[in-house]
């Protein structure tokens, strides 16, 4: 299918819990292939199902670190350092904004691999910001509500002024 549309915020779907992944067939592959090429037309480094309207924990994440594509199938966050960073974040669903938010540095999570066997992995810098923010995006926790509520709704504003520019 290719390149899909990717839901704009406040739509629902981008604060609904997605199911976990039960089938791992070709139906999931294709789907994952889809996120890929949505995520690098739009462009991002990752990108979950719910982008979609699909509301599967599915994720995946292309840094520009040599690393490859990496695709988690029902992540979970088992363990964050006490240690915080802060990084600049924005979403593929709220294209032309974005603003610090500060997260742990390092984290270990666990999930399942395309082919459904359990996987556990440890990430720091990049990775792990983008590994906790496309959990909570999976959890129905949109990234700007990790911002207080005046961030928040300036960064509302700014991005509801590029969207009516954008249709001029």
């Amino acid at each position: 299918m290719g390149v899909r549309t990717i839901l704009k915020f406040p739509h629902p779907d981008l604060r609904a819990k997605a199911q976990p992944v039960t089938v791992f067939d070709e139906s999931l592959r294709a789907l994952a292939t889809d996120l890929l090429d949505t995520m690098r037309a739009a462009p991002g480094i990752g990108i979950t199902a719910p982008h979609l309207g699909v509301l599967q924990r599915l994720v995946v994440i292309e840094l520009d670190d040599g690393q490859g594509v990496h695709n988690y199938v029902n992540p979970w966050i088992e363990w964050t350092s006490t240690e915080l960073v802060r990084h600049t974040e924005g979403s593929v669903s709220m294209l032309g904004v974005n603003d610090e938010i500060e997260r742990p540095a390092t984290v270990r999570v666990r999930y399942q691999d395309m082919a459904g066997l359990p996987q556990i992995a440890e990430a720091d810098g990049l990775l792990a910001v983008c590994l906790q923010h496309e959990i909570d995006q999976l959890d129905g926790i949109f990234w700007i509500y990790r911002l207080s509520k005046l961030k928040r709704d300036r960064l509302t504003k700014r991005f509801e002024k590029l969207q009516r520019g954008a249709k001029d």
